[in-house]
C-alpha cells in the first residue's frame, strides 16, 4: 500500500482514500479545526508525507508536503515520540516551534496526534484550528481525537494486512472539500469528451461533486451520464453528441439527480482542440442561496467566492473583466488557474492568513500588461478577502476608484510566469536562520540545510565542501551517485571548477542546463545527462568557509528572485559553519578533558565482575557530567554511579572533583552515608552553581552483603539468576550540593552469586513527554530479558548485557542527555582461566 498510483489495486486505493479522509473530516469537528490532514511515513527513511489535506488547497501548503523526522517541528515530535503535541495559539507556537511559526505567521492554533501501529506511529493526525487563550479553553475532544487516531491505524493496518511497513506514502496529498457547516454553493467540476476514443476526463472537483473516490470512474460518456443524472442519460449523451457536431445546446441543460437535486450541464466545443472534435463541458451544483448571487452581478466592483480548495464558486460580471476571461470559464477554476497574477508569494501568505485566521485581509495587486479588459492591464487593484466558515469572499477594485484600507500592503509585481517549484518564498531565509540556531557541529548545519533548501527549492543533490589549508573538502552530500564526488576530495584553490572558482570570486554561479556547465567548464565530469546546478561560496565575515552545490534532476530556469534568495541563504549557511568549526574545535577539548576525568578501566576483584558503559548526549557539546567508577574499599568492593545537572565543560570539572571525592573516601573505607555527607558537604563548599545525583554501594564479595546509600538517584535495578528483576526499594536523601545537613539513610542488601545489579544515570531511562517510571519499568523488563546469567557456560558475558541494555540509546541521534550504566556480578568462586 503506498498511494502512488498504480502500485495499488484500484480498491486498495479508494478504501485508502475513504480511510484518509473520513479521519481528518472527523478530526476538523473534534477539535473545531479549519484545516485536518494526515501525515504518513514514505518510502525514503525518515520522511513523512501529507496524505492527505482537508480545508486547505494544496498548492498554499507545500512547503509542508515532506517533512523530516528530526526536524523541530509538532508533525515531527508526535510521529518521533509517540506523543500528542497541542498548541493553543501562536504565542505558543512560537515559543515551543518557532520554525513552524515562521512559515505560518498566523493567529491560530494546532493538535498533532500520532496515528498508532506496530512499534512506531504510522504517521500523524494534525488538525489547524482557530487560536484560543489558554488549552482548557480550546473546542477541543482529546479523547475522539485518540479514538479517531486509534481506529484509522487499526484500518490502515488491516489494509496493509498487518504489516506496518508496507503503509507508506509516496504521492502527491488528496485535497479533500471538508464537510461544510451550511448548503454549498455552486460546486463546480469540469470534464472533456472525445468522441473519437469515448474517454472522458474528469477533474478532481467533479469526483467529489458526483461522491466517485479516485478509480471508481469509468471514464467513459455513458458512466458520465448515469452519474450526473441517471433518470435523464440519454438527453446527456444526445447533446454531448450533439456537440461534437458543432451544434451545442442554447443554454445549460437543467437535470435532476438520482436524489432530486437539481444540476446544471454546460457544454461546448473544447477551445484547445476544437479540430479534433474534442467536447467541454462543466457540472454545477448549484444551492438554493445561489440565486442571492445576482445581486452581486449590479456591483461596479468585482466579488468572487472561493471554496476551501481555492476554487471559484461565484464570479461576478466585473471579476471576469478584470480576469479578461469569461465568467462561466472562471467557475470551477482554481484562483491560480484563473488569475495567475494572484499566485505565488506574497499573496499566497495572505490566502493562508484568510483560510486559517478570522480577521479580513486587504492587500494591492499589480496585474500584467494585457491581464484583463477592466480598465487595461498593468494597473494596481485592491484586494479584500472576508474569511468564512466554508467561502471565502473576494473583492476586486481598481486602487484609483477607492482608498486603501487600513493595513493593506502593497505587493510587488511578480513575474506571469511562475517557478516549478516556487523558490522565493519570502520566510526561508527566517526558517532557515531559526533552524540553525539549533544546530552547533558541522554536520548538524549541514543536516538543517539538506532538510530546508533542498524541500523549498525542489533539489535532488546536495554538497558542502568546507576549507581547510587552502583545499577544499566534502563535509556533507546527498543524492549524488555514490563514489562520484570521490575524486574533487581536496581540490586545490587553483584548480579549474565551478565548487572552487565561486568561493575564490565571492560570485554564486548558476547553471540552468547541463550544457551551459559544459560549455563553461568543457570535460568536467558530470553526474548527470541533465539538470541546473547552482554553486554558491560559502564566505562568513569577509572569509571564506567553502562551498555549496545544489543539484536538480531536470534543466529549469532559476530567476532573478531565486538567484537572490540563495545568495541570501548562502550567507546564513556561512556563518553557521563557521560558528561550527569553532564549537567542533572546543567540544573536542572538552571531549578531551571528560575523558581523562573517566576511569579508563575498573578496578578488578577475583570475585566480582563489573561493566561500565558511558554515552554522551547528542545535542549540545556532547559533553556532560555522568560518571560511574569501581572503587576498592578495604576488603571490599565500592561500585558508583552519578550524574551532574548539566552539560558542558564546566558540568565535566565539577564531576571529576566530585568523582575524586567519592574515591577518597571510599579508600578510606568510610561508611555509605559518609561518603555522601562527606561529598555533599565538598560540593557546597565548592559552590559551583550545580548539583549532583548519586548512589554509593559498598560490597562484600565473601558474603554478596551490601550497603547502599542514594542521594536523589535512580534506585538500582536487580536481576536474580532465576530471571526475576526488581527494582530495589532503597531509601535516599537529596541530590547533592543544595543541604549542607542533609542526612543520607543506608540500606542493606544480599547479592546472590550469578545475580545481576544495575545502577544507572536517568539518560538512560528518561525521554522527553514520558514518565520515567516508565523508562525504569522498560528497563527492567530489559535487564530480564537479556539472556543466560551472564558468565555462566554458553551465557552472555557481561560486557554483552550492558551493550544490550544501552543498545537503543546508542543508535537514537537526539539523546538529550547523558547515559551512564554500571553493572556488577558477584560470583560464589573466582572464575576459573580459559
Amino acid at each position: 500500500m503506498t498511494g502512488s498510483g498504480g502500485e495499488q489495486p484500484v480498491r486498495t486505493r479508494a478504501r485508502l482514500a475513504v480511510l484518509l479522509t473520513d479521519a481528518s473530516t472527523g478530526a476538523l469537528g473534534a477539535a473545531g479545526g479549519r484545516v485536518a490532514g494526515v501525515y504518513l511515513r514514505s518510502g525514503t527513511p525518515g520522511l513523512l508525507r501529507l496524505a492527505v489535506l482537508a480545508g486547505l488547497p494544496g498548492p498554499l501548503f507545500r512547503p509542508w508536503w515532506r517533512l523530516h523526522v528530526a526536524r523541530p517541528f509538532p508533525v515531527a515530535d508526535a510521529y518521533r515520540l509517540g506523543v500528542k503535541v497541542v498548541l493553543a495559539n501562536s504565542a505558543e507556537t512560537v515559543r515551543r516551534y518557532p520554525q513552524f511559526a515562521a512559515g505560518l505567521p498566523f493567529p491560530f492554533g494546532s493538535v498533532h496526534v500520532p496515528v498508532p501501529g506496530g512499534t512506531e506511529p504510522l504517521g500523524v493526525l494534525t488538525v489547524l484550528r482557530p487560536a484560543v487563550a489558554d488549552t482548557a479553553d480550546e473546542p477541543l475532544d482529546q479523547e475522539l481525537l485518540g479514538r479517531l487516531a486509534e481506529g484509522l491505524g487499526a484500518e490502515l493496518l488491516a489494509l496493509a494486512d498487518g504489516d506496518p511497513r508496507a503503509v507508506v506514502w509516496d504521492a502527491e496529498p488528496l485535497c479533500v472539500r471538508p464537510p461544510g457547516s451550511r448548503p454549498a454553493q455552486a460546486v463546480v467540476g469540469r470534464f472533456s469528451w472525445d468522441p473519437q476514443t469515448g474517454a472522458v476526463r474528469a477533474d478532481e472537483r467533479l469526483h467529489a461533486l458526483l461522491g466517485l473516490l479516485p478509480g471508481e470512474f469509468a471514464g467513459t460518456a455513458t458512466a458520465l451520464a448515469s452519474a450526473v443524472a441517471p433518470v435523464e442519460a440519454d438527453r446527456i449523451l444526445a447533446a454531448l453528441r450533439e456537440t461534437a457536431a458543432g451544434k451545442p445546446p442554447g443554454a445549460p441543460l437543467s437535470l435532476r439527480a438520482r436524489d432530486g437535486t437539481a444540476r446544471l450541464l454546460d457544454l461546448w466545443p473544447a477551445a484547445e482542440d476544437a479540430a479534433a472534435g474534442l467536447v467541454g463541458g462543466v457540472v454545477v451544483d448549484p444551492s438554493p442561496a445561489a440565486a442571492a448571487d445576482g445581486a452581486a452581478d449590479l456591483l461596479p466592483q468585482g466579488v468572487f467566492c472561493l471554496d476551501r480548495l481555492g476554487l471559484i464558486v461565484y464570479a461576478n460580471e466585473a471579476v471576469a473583466r478584470f480576469a479578461g476571461q469569461e465568467r462561466g470559464w472562471l467557475l470551477g477554476r482554481t484562483l491560480w488557474e484563473a488569475m495567475p497574477w494572484l499566485a505565488g508569494p506574497p499573496y499566497d501568505d495572505h490566502l493562508r492568513g484568510a483560510l486559517l485566521a478570522s480577521d479580513p485581509v486587504h492587500f494591492h495587486v499589480q496585474r500584467p500588461a494585457g491581464a484583463g479588459a477592466e480598465a487595461g492591464g498593468g494597473d494596481w487593484l485592491a484586494v479584500a478577502v472576508h474569511p468564512g466558515a466554508d467561502l471565502l469572499t473576494c473583492t476586486l477594485a481598481p486602487a484609483s476608484r477607492m482608498d486603501a484600507p487600513a493595513g493593506a500592503v502593497p505587493a510587488a509585481r511578480l513575474p506571469t510566469e511562475q517557478a516549478e517549484h516556487s523558490m522565493a518564498p519570502l520566510y526561508r531565509p527566517i526558517a532557515l536562520a531559526i533552524a540553525l540556531t539549533d544546530a552547533v557541529t558541522a554536520r548538524q548545519v549541514s543536516a538543517v540545510v539538506m532538510q530546508e533548501l533542498l524541500p523549498a527549492f525542489g533539489g535532488r543533490r546536495l554538497a558542502i565542501y568546507l576549507l581547510q589549508d587552502r583545499h577544499l573538502y566534502l563535509a556533507w552530500e546527498s543524492g549524488f551517485p555514490q563514489g562520484f564526488l570521490t575524486p574533487f576530495e581536496g581540490t586545490g584553490l587553483d584548480a579549474h571548477l565551478p565548487g572552487v572558482e565561486t568561493l575564490t570570486t565571492g560570485r554564486p554561479l548558476f547553471f540552468e542546463s547541463m550544457q551551459q556547465l559544459t560549455a563553461a567548464y568543457p570535460g568536467i565530469p558530470l553526474d548527470a545527462d541533465e539538470g541546473a546546478r547552482a554553486f554558491l561560496p560559502l564566505i562568513a565575515s569577509g572569509r571564506p568557509v567553502g562551498s555549496c552545490i545544489l543539484g536538480f534532476d531536470r534543466s529549469r530556469r532559476i530567476s532573478a528572485e531565486e538567484r537572490s534568495v540563495l545568495t541570501a541563504l548562502a550567507g546564513l549557511i556561512a556563518h553557521a559553519l563557521e560558528r561550527a568549526q569553532r564549537y567542533d574545535s572546543e567540544a573536542a577539548l572538552a571531549r578531551g578533558l571528560q575523558q581523562a576525568l573517566l576511569p579508563h578501566r575498573l578496578s578488578a576483584h577475583p570475585r566480582v565482575e563489573t561493566a561500565g558503559r558511558y554515552l554522551p548526549g547528542t545535542q549540545g557539546m556532547d559533553v556532560g557530567g555522568d560518571w560511574y567508577d569501581v572503587v576498592e574499599a578495604g576488603d571490599g568492593i565500592a561500585l558508583v554511579i552519578g550524574d551532574v545537572q548539566g552539560h558542558g565543560v564546566q558540568a565535566a570539572a565539577t564531576m571529576g572533583q566530585l568523582r575524586s571525592a567519592v574515591r577518597a573516601f571510599a579508600l578510606g573505607d568510610r561508611p555509605p552515608d559518609e561518603v555522601m555527607s562527606g561529598t555533599n558537604r565538598l560540593l557546597i563548599d565548592l559552590d559551583p552553581g550545580q548539583f549532583a545525583s548519586c548512589c554509593y554501594l559498598r560490597l562484600d564479595p565473601a558474603t554478596g552483603q551490601a550497603r547502599v546509600a542514594r542521594a536523589g538517584h535512580p534506585p538500582p535495578l536487580l536481576r536474580c539468576p532465576d530471571g526475576r528483576t526488581r527494582l530495589l526499594d532503597i531509601p535516599g536523601g537529596v541530590v547533592l550540593g543544595v543541604d549542607p545537613d542533609a542526612r543520607y539513610p543506608v540500606a542493606g542488601l544480599l547479592l546472590e552469586p550469578d545475580a545481576i545489579l544495575a545502577l544507572y544515570t536517568d539518560g538512560l531511562v528518561e525521554r522527553p513527554g514520558a514518565d520515567i517510571d516508565d523508562g525504569i519499568t522498560a528497563l527492567r523488563l530489559a535487564l530480564s530479558r537479556a539472556g543466560a546469567v551472564a558468565g555462566r557456560r554458553g551465557g552472555r558475558s557481561l560486557a554483552g548485557v550492558a551493550d544490550r541494555l544501552t543498545a537503543i540509546a546508542r543508535h537514537a541521534t537526539d539523546r538529550p542527555d547523558d547515559v551512564a550504566l554500571l553493572l556488577a556480578v558477584r560470583r560464589s568462586a573466582p572464575p576459573r582461566g580459559p
